[in-house]
């Protein structure tokens, strides 16, 4: 599984930062994150302690839908759904629909985090 290098930086920078990328001003180093937050304590919000057990119990079990996940770990399916989206909206999860399911895949366990 690999690493994911995840950045934090107000979020006036993360747009300048953007901008210039998107004018070809600036061309992002190999290394350089990808998944930027606002604050620490939006971070924290989404690489919990529940939330990172959450993603190896995924990892470990390979669920079939969030439905077999729910019962694996005991949370309602909707409150998996709302969480499951986050991460996925930040390219921790991938939500992948096969058949009449939603199957969750995990994209990394590991993070390397800067702060800007």
């Amino acid at each position: 599984m690999k690493k994911i290098a995840i950045g934090i930086m107000s979020q006036e920078k993360i747009r300048e930062r953007m901008l210039a990328i998107a004018k070809g001003e600036y061309k992002p180093k190999s290394g350089e994150p990808k998944i930027w937050f606002t604050s620490m304590k939006s971070l924290a919000e989404v690489l919990s302690d529940e939330n990172r057990a959450l993603l190896k119990t995924i990892r470990d079990t390979h669920p079939e839908s969030i439905t077999g996940l729910a019962a694996i770990t005991g949370r309602k399916p909707g409150n998996l759904s709302r969480t499951l989206k986050t991460m996925s909206n930040y390219g921790i999860v991938e939500m992948r629909r096969e058949n009449r399911h939603v199957r969750p895949i995990v994209n990394a366990t590991e993070f390397q985090i800067l702060a800007a």
